[in-house]
């Protein structure tokens, strides 16, 4: 008798994909099947089967931040995206989680705003404007 494993292959993902992930919990205790952005760098090439992804609620009252993103589900970039509602994308709750967690891509986002989300979050300065200082 032969038994047939069948494994579900990673989806392939590249920055600004809108993926279903197994999100942890700032407790790291528990977890939540959410979508969230891939923020890490293509070809990353760390030799870990990880990636960085940053959360996606759907709670508005989270808007309105430096931050965060705002994506109306509406919009062209929200009809790209995948979600189903308006959603924030939280470039302050970012996470590191296996391949393994990943469970499929639903749409994309452009990066340009969440790029600005990240540099406030990360404390990090655009080099040709700060160059001076």
């Amino acid at each position: 008798m032969f038994t047939t494993i069948m494994t579900v292959p990673k989806p392939a993902c590249k920055r600004g994909d809108v993926v279903l992930v197994l999100f942890p919990n700032s407790n790291l205790r528990t977890a939540k099947t959410r979508p969230a952005l891939i923020v890490q760098a293509n070809d990353l090439q760390t030799g870990l089967s990880q990636v960085i992804i940053a959360m996606i609620s759907s709670q508005m009252s989270r808007a309105n931040h430096p931050s965060r993103v705002t994506i109306i589900q509406a919009s062209p970039e929200g009809l790209q995206s995948g979600l189903l509602s308006d959603s924030v994308v939280m470039a302050d709750n970012l996470a590191t989680v296996v391949d393994s967690a990943m469970h499929r891509v639903i749409g994309s986002v452009a990066m340009e705003e969440v790029d600005s989300a990240l540099r406030h979050t990360l404390g990090l300065r655009v080099a040709a404007r700060n160059a001076n200082l």
